[in-house]
């Protein structure tokens, strides 16, 4: 089977490198081009692109997906992978081939960019991977497979993305074993992830202290909570009783608290400029 290959972030990445293990390793890799980031701006080549050059695979990195219909045209692709890519994907390409999108949701829960972070941030109790036909209509096309997992007490985004790809690599290399059924998305219980914003990462003391904590754990590591004074959050943790005015930061017993709708326990932070350090190491540096 000749097999493409579209997507960007880690979690595409060890999608991929799954993929590049088995018998269906893609004839052909697309990714963005790369991108300056962090405070320094450095230009730097996705996830994906990394793990393709490492496994030697042929890599195209356009500005457009659309510019490199042309290469598609000429592979000629059975079907085209897409995990994680971050744009949407649009005709001539789109009605050319058999795509199949790796979502990490149980679909139709979550469409849209950030289901994974927005599950947690929710409080779900399972979450999982839904491969679906692409389709024009935001993550709705018909699914030939789906696997779950619950969503544990501890689970920050790194874990429980780190299983959900695990869970995405299996079904879509049995998926693309075939035969492959696909069967309509049911109309009821749609909901949209949507991006994750500034406004989402700072932690709000007019919500809980457990909506909070969630919220830390959504962000940690790759975006990353803080209180409004700026003071990043790694970890944390809700108490259930603690008397601390609605907004303050304050050490109690040694414990270094923020004050929201009860007391939530910073045990990780990360000053603005500074490094990640637990919470007595912070207390020690800086009076409170």
């Amino acid at each position: 089977m000749t097999l493409a290959y579209i997507g960007t972030s880690p979690f595409a990445a060890t999608v991929l490198e799954a993929l590049a293990g088995s018998r269906h390793s893609p004839a052909l890799v697309i990714t963005k081009p790369p991108r300056p980031k962090g405070r320094g701006q450095r230009v730097e080549i996705t996830a994906v692109a990394r793990s393709a050059e490492r496994l030697g695979l042929p890599l195209l990195a356009p500005q457009r997906l659309g510019d490199a219909a042309a290469e598609l045209s000429a592979l000629s692709p059975e079907v085209v992978c897409l995990c994680a890519y971050g744009a949407l994907v649009r005709e001539p390409i789109l009605s050319a081939y058999e795509i199949l999108n790796v979502h990490p949701s149980l679909l139709p829960r979550w469409r849209g960019a950030a289901p994974v972070e927005r599950a947690i941030m929710a409080g779900d109790e399972r979450t999982g991977v839904s491969l679906i036909r692409l389709v024009a209509e935001l993550d709705a096309g018909p699914t030939c497979a789906v696997g779950a997992t619950q969503i544990e007490p501890q689970d920050d985004y790194a874990g429980l993305a780190g299983r959900l790809a695990e869970i995405a690599s299996r079904l879509l290399i049995e998926a693309l074993d075939g035969p492959r059924t696909y069967v309509r998305q049911p109309e009821d219980g749609v909901s949209y992830a949507e991006k994750i914003t500034p406004a989402d990462r700072i932690l709000d003391p007019s919500k809980t202290a457990a909506e909070l904590e969630r919220v830390v754990r959504a962000l940690h590591p790759h975006i990353g909570a803080r209180i409004p004074s700026g003071l990043g959050v790694a970890e944390a943790r809700a108490l259930e009783q603690g008397g601390v005015p609605e907004g303050q930061l304050k050490v109690v017993n040694g414990h270094l608290l923020y004050g929201a709708q009860g007391p939530l326990e910073l045990l990780r932070v990360k000053p603005p400029g500074g490094r990640e350090m637990d919470a007595a190491a912070y207390i020690r540096g800086h009076a409170l």
